[in-house]
C-alpha cells in the first residue's frame, strides 16, 4: 500500500458505534421536523383490474388534509432501472390495475399519522381479479398468465453469453469423463433492514426541495426524484441522516418518495412517511429468487471440461435492477476456475410479486451458489474430495490480470493460498477422518463438512468511480467530503485513518461528511463493497495534494526546501530537526493569508479528487463450514464457519473482521433459515416477523474468521471491497455441508433454506 503511517492497518476501534450502541443517533424518523403524515393504501389483490375509487368518507375524515389517487396526482410512469424497456414503467399510484399485493393504489396525508391510518381505512376500493402468476418458471411458461398487458411474454430481460451461435456450435462437455447436473434454487429473500423506509419531504423557496431518506445513495436518489417531481438537480437536495442498515435494498428509489414529495409540493409543507414492518415486507425490493439449471463435465483426474448454465430470474411485478442481475451472474460464472468452455443463459420474467432488487451481493452470490454446488456433484461423480477438485482447477497467480471468457478482467488472485489457510485451520482432514468414523458406528447425529471457494466483483459495472476531498482549517482540523454513504461500515473510521497515516492530523480531529447532495458535489453511493477502494482511494490521493500544499507553505515558513519537509506530531517539520516545525493551523492559517502566501499557490488548504479505479476489484477466499444434523428430526446445527477472506490490502482488520461476521450470518441466514414464500394465488405467506425466520445470535456459532492479503494493482490502496464477501462465501459452504451430511444415505441435493422440514422429508424420501 502506497499509503504510510502507523495508524493505517491497525485495528482502530470505530468512532461510529458510541452513537449506534446508545441509540444517541437520529435517524429519519427521529428528525424534529414538524411534518404532516402520509397513509398508504395497497391492494390486497396480486393482480386485479381496478374498477372504481372512492374517496370521499376518506377526504372528510378529521385532520386529513388530502387524498390522492392516479386521477388526482399528476405523475409520469416511473422508470426503475435504465436498461429496463420503459414499457414497464411504474405509476407512482397505481392506474387502472394492481401487479402484486401490496402495490400502492392511493395515499393519504393527514396531521397525524393515525388520522392518516384511519382514513386510509375508509378509501374503498374495487377490484376485479385477474389470473396470476408466482412461480419463476411457470412465469416463463408460453401458457402463463402475463403480467404486463399488451406484452407477449412476461420475459423483461435476457443475457446469453456467448451468443447462441458460438454455443450451438461447441460442446462444453467434449472429452468428460462425467457429466453431472442440478436444478439449484437460490430463493427469494426479504432485506429487513433493522430501520425500514422513510422520508421527509420539505418544500423550501422558489419550487425547491430538501427530502431526507434513509438511503444508501444520496446523488442517485436526487437524479431519479428532480424529475420525478419537476425539478431540476439543483433544486432538490437529498439527506441522508443515519441509516439503520442498508444490505442493498436501500440503494433503490422508491414510489412511495415520489408520492410523498408530490404531496409536499401541493400542500405546502412537509410531508413524512414511516414505514411499517408489514409495510417494509410487503414493499422493500427483495433479493436473490433465481432457479439455476447447472451442467458441469469433468474428466477422472478432476479437471473441468466445461459449464452449462440456465438460468430463470425472477423480477418481480414492476422490473428494477434485479431484472438485469443475471449479468452479473453471467459474468462470475467461471468462478475461481479454469473452465475450458461456458455456456450462460439467463431469463428474467415478471410475477405478481414484491419487486427484486440489489440485495448484499446482487447477482454474484448466485453465480457462486451455483458453481459451488455443481463442483461439490462433480467431485462426488469421480470419487475424489471436494477440496482437492476446487485445487486443482484454480485460476493460478501467473494468469493475472486474469481475462475471462465471460467478460471480465480479475485484478489480482491466490486462490490456493486461502484453500490452504482454511483447510488448516478447520482441521480438514480431521474433520473427514471423524466423519467417517461417526459413519461407520452408524451415528445418528450426521456430520457435514462443507468447503466453498469464490471470487466477487467489487465497484462493478461502472462504479470504479469517487469523489472525495480534503480540507485542512485554520484550528488544524481536518474535514473530508465523500460521495459515498456511511450505514454502518466505519467510513468515518477507515477514512480518517487516512487522514492521520498521510497528514498526521488526528483521527479525532477529522470531520466525516457524506450523503448530503449540497455538501458533496458528487457521488455514486454505497453499494457494490466499492468505499474504500474509491471514496478512500479519492481520500489518499487529496490528502497527498495536501500534503504536498503544505509542505511548500512550511517551507516557506521554516525557510527550508520543500524536498526536506515531512511529516510530525501535528504538521510539517524539517527532516533530522524536529524543533524546526510548524502545526498545521498555522499552515492553513499561512494558506488563506493572501499578504504571506508564497506567490503561485492558491489560497486555502484543500484538494478534491475523483478517482477513477479503471476498473472492478475482484476480492475472494474459501469457507469451510461444518453441521451435524439430527436424523430423526433433520434439524440442523451450524458447529463451525471457518473463512478466510482476501480484500486486498487490509486498512483496519477490526472492520474488515467485522464485516466479515455480519457477512457471515446473512449468508447462513439465506442456506437454513430465511424465504420469502407465495401461496399460487401470489399471496405472501410470511409478511411479518412473526412469520419469516431469520436466525439470532442463540442459532449461530462464534466464527473464525482470518485474512490473506493480495493487493490490487487498481487503486493506490490495494485494497478491494469485503462487505459482501462473507455472505458469498458462506451460503454455498453451509449449503455443501447439510448436502455432504446425507450424501451417504443416497441423497444428493436439498434446496435451500435447509431447513429441518425440509431436510426430514429427504430423509423420509431416502
Amino acid at each position: 500500500m502506497a499509503a504510510s503511517g502507523s495508524i493505517l492497518g491497525n485495528p482502530v476501534q470505530r468512532r461510529e458505534d458510541p452513537g449506534l450502541l446508545t441509540g444517541a443517533n437520529h435517524y429519519v424518523d427521529d428528525l424534529d421536523i414538524d411534518a404532516a403524515k402520509i397513509a398508504f393504501v395497497r391492494s390486497p389483490e396480486a393482480h386485479a383490474e381496478i374498477t372504481s375509487v372512492d374517496t370521499s368518507e376518506a377526504a372528510s375524515m378529521p385532520g386529513v388534509l388530502a387524498v390522492y389517487t392516479a386521477d388526482n396526482m399528476d405523475m409520469d410512469a416511473f422508470q426503475g432501472f435504465p436498461m429496463i424497456d420503459v414499457a414497464y414503467n411504474r405509476p407512482p399510484l397505481a392506474s387502472g390495475r394492481a401487479r402484486y399485493v401490496g402495490d400502492l393504489v392511493a395515499a393519504v396525508v393527514a396531521e397525524s399519522q393515525s388520522q392518516a391510518n384511519d382514513a386510509a381505512e375508509m378509501v374503498s376500493v374495487e377490484y376485479s381479479s385477474l389470473p396470476v402468476v408466482s412461480d419463476i418458471e411457470a412465469a416463463l411458461s408460453p401458457d402463463s398468465p402475463v403480467v404486463w398487458e399488451g406484452q407477449d411474454s412476461n420475459v423483461c430481460f435476457a443475457h446469453i453469453a456467448p451468443d447462441e451461435e458460438v454455443q450451438d456450435s461447441s460442446d462444453p462437455f467434449d472429452g468428460a469423463d462425467a457429466v453431472v447436473s442440478e436444478r439449484i434454487v437460490t430463493q427469494r429473500l426479504a432485506g429487513v433492514p433493522m430501520e425500514p423506509n422513510g422520508c421527509v419531504a420539505v418544500p423550501g423557496d422558489g419550487g425547491s426541495m430538501t427530502m431526507y431518506l434513509s438511503t444508501q445513495a444520496a446523488h442517485s436518489m436526487r437524479d431519479a426524484l428532480a424529475p420525478a417531481l419537476g425539478l431540476e438537480a439543483d433544486q432538490l437536495r437529498v439527506i441522508a441522516p443515519w441509516v439503520g442498515g442498508g444490505f442493498g435494498p436501500k440503494a433503490a428509489c422508491y414510489v412511495e418518495y415520489i408520492v410523498a414529495g408530490k404531496a409536499a409540493q401541493a400542500l405546502g409543507r412537509p410531508v413524512r412517511w414511516t414505514e411499517t414492518r408489514t409495510e417494509n415486507m410487503l414493499s422493500m425490493v427483495q433479493g436473490r429468487a433465481m432457479v439455476m439449471n447447472a451442467e458441469m463435465g469433468i474428466r477422472s483426474d478432476g479437471s473441468i471440461v466445461g459449464l452449462r448454465a440456465n438460468v430463470v430470474a425472477d423480477a418481480g411485478a414492476y422490473p428494477v435492477i434485479g431484472a438485469i442481475l443475471p449479468l452479473l451472474t453471467g459474468m462470475l460464472s467461471q468462478a475461481v476456475y479454469d473452465i475450458p468452455i461456458i455456456h450462460f443463459k439467463a431469463y428474467t420474467v415478471i410475477t405478481n410479486t414484491t419487486p427484486i432488487g440489489a440485495y448484499r451481493g446482487a447477482g454474484r452470490p448466485e453465480a457462486t451458489q451455483m458453481v459451488e454446488r455443481i463442483v461439490d456433484k462433480a467431485a462426488a461423480a469421480i470419487g475424489m474430495d471436494p477440496a482437492e477438485v476446487r485445487r486443482k482447477n484454480y485460476l493460478q497467480p501467473d494468469a493475472f490480470p486474469a481475462e475471462l471468457q465471460t467478460g471480465v478482467v480479475y485484478d489480482s488472485g491466490e486462490y490456493e493460498r486461502s484453500l490452504d489457510a482454511v483447510l488448516t485451520a478447520s482441521g480438514y482432514s480431521d474433520l473427514r477422518a471423524e466423519q467417517q468414523a461417526r459413519r461407520d458406528a452408524g451415528d445418528s447425529k450426521l456430520l457435514g463438512i462443507g468447503v466453498s471457494s469464490y471470487v466477487e466483483i467489487t465497484a462493478p459495472v461502472g462504479l470504479h468511480v469517487e469523489y472525495g476531498s480534503t480540507e485542512v482549517h485554520e484550528d488544524g482540523t481536518a474535514t473530508i467530503r465523500v460521495g459515498t454513504s456511511s450505514h454502518g461500515q466505519g467510513h468515518a473510521t477507515a477514512f480518517a485513518q487516512i487522514v492521520e497515516g498521510v497528514l498526521g492530523i488526528s483521527m479525532d480531529d477529522v470531520t466525516h461528511v457524506d450523503a448530503d447532495t449540497a455538501e458533496v458535489p458528487s457521488g455514486a453511493g454505497t453499494l457494490g463493497s466499492r468505499s474504500l477502494q474509491t471514496a478512500g482511494s479519492a481520500v489518499y490521493l487529496s490528502s497527498q495534494a495536501v500534503l504536498e500544499k503544505g509542505k511548500q507553505l512550511a517551507a516557506h515558513l521554516l525557510e527550508a526546501s520543500a524536498d526536506d519537509i515531512v511529516v510530525a506530531e501535528g504538521g510539517l517539520a524539517v527532516a533530522g530537526v524536529p524543533t524546526s516545525s510548524v502545526s498545521w493551523a498555522d499552515i492553513a492559517k499561512l494558506a488563506n493569508d493572501d499578504s504571506a502566501r508564497p506567490s503561485g499557490l492558491d489560497a486555502g488548504l484543500m484538494a478534491e479528487e475523483n478517482f477513477d479505479g479503471s476498473d472492478a476489484t475482484f476480492p475472494f477466499g474459501s469457507h469451510v463450514a461444518v453441521v451435524e444434523i439430527d436424523s430423526d428430526t433433520g434439524e440442523v446445527e451450524l458447529l463451525r464457519h471457518v473463512a478466510v477472506d482476501d480484500c486486498g490490502t487490509i486498512m483496519n482488520p477490526l472492520i474488515v473482521n467485522g464485516q466479515q461476521h455480519g457477512g457471515i450470518a446473512q449468508g447462513i441466514a439465506q442456506a437454513l433459515f430465511e424465504h420469502v414464500e407465495y401461496d399460487d394465488d401470489a399471496n405472501p405467506l410470511n409478511a411479518s416477523m412473526m412469520d419469516y425466520l431469520i436466525p439470532s445470535a442463540a442459532e449461530l456459532p462464534s466464527f473464525e474468521v482470518s485474512n490473506t492479503e493480495t493487493a490490487s494493482p487498481r487503486n493506490p490502496l490495494g485494497a478491494k471491497g469485503i462487505g459482501e464477501s462473507g455472505t458469498i462465501g458462506s451460503t454455498p459452504a453451509v449449503h455443501n455441508a447439510v448436502c455432504d451430511a446425507v450424501a451417504h444415505l443416497g441423497i444428493d441435493h436439498i434446496d435451500m433454506p435447509c431447513s429441518p422440514q425440509n431436510v426430514w422429508r429427504a430423509l423420509q424420501s431416502a
